[in-house]
């Protein structure tokens, strides 16, 4: 039974991933050398880390919000709503960024708008097209990420434990700290780094949005195994760059689930 899904495995995963690795570390050139002294490389790192941390930071705070009011909802008003804030996630990373484009792009709808109350649109339009704009565009499709691992535990928090805080004194912001974020955390860790790492390895959005224009790995990446670039062994270095710091965001999640979990066991 397990064979099917072991082959799938092997083509897929360990046989691709052996050859990225292999054409990293072969060579007549010290690949990793060359790639850790090149500037444009500690450039996208920057860029990255920027996209890796403000992205999620601000899924995690729509996110938990959202979820917070749907977890007050019927059940059938959720699954309702569910299939509006999943939709995202049906969409092609390009059509998310023409999508931002026409919104908040120099002639964007948005961006003309705002010009009418006197915001300069080259302010939004810049904005749109850094790090951070990426930012906010990934924003769009790791909400629902968000929403859809937090929801679960928000609807089954009582929330009569609030009440009850407050009953002894506690004020609404306190009951909110130790009462609600406690039980929440591990699940708000685990989306944060989830989405963090969706952004990390991202390119289809910042690809189509902003071209080759700012510099982060991903698109790093891209320039050296296009029509202009056959640098395939520093490419394949900065692929395992990649999935390690992918990897990194991912296991410093898993591990704190698991401390957590083996805290409140010995509790």
């Amino acid at each position: 039974m397990a064979a099917p899904g072991s082959l799938v495995i092997l083509l897929f995963f360990i046989i691709p991933l052996g050859v990225v690795i292999s054409e990293a570390f072969i060579g007549s050139e010290p690949t990793f050398a060359t790639l850790f002294n090149d500037s444009v490389f500690w450039r996208g790192l920057g860029g990255t880390l920027v996209v890796g941390l403000s992205a999620p930071t601000l899924s995690l705070i729509v996110g938990f919000a959202v979820a917070w009011h749907m977890s007050a909802l019927s059940e059938r008003v959720r699954t309702t709503l569910m299939f509006w804030i999943s939709l995202p996630l049906t969409f092609s990373g390009l059509i998310v960024a023409y999508g931002f484009i026409l919104a908040f792009g120099r002639a964007g709808f948005v961006t003309l708008g705002l010009a009418q109350v006197g915001v300069e649109p080259t302010t939004i339009s810049g904005f749109l097209y850094s790090p951070e704009g990426l930012a906010f565009a990934y924003s769009y499709y790791l909400i629902p990420r968000v929403v859809l691992t937090l929801l679960p535990v928000l609807v089954n928090f009582d929330r009569s434990q609030l009440k009850a805080a407050e009953s002894l004194g506690a004020s609404p912001l306190r009951a909110l700290k130790d009462v609600l974020i406690p039980q929440v955390l591990p699940s708000a860790i685990n989306a944060f780094c989830l989405v963090s790492a969706v952004a990390v390895g991202a390119y289809g959005t910042a690809l189509a949005l902003v071209g080759t224009q700012v510099n982060i790995l991903p698109l790093t990446l891209y320039s050296r195994i296009s029509d202009t670039g056959s640098d395939f062994p520093s490419a394949a270095a900065l692929s395992v760059v990649l999935l390690a710091l992918c990897t990194i965001i991912l296991a410093m999640g898993e591990l704190y689930s698991a401390k957590r979990s083996q805290s409140e066991a010995h509790h």
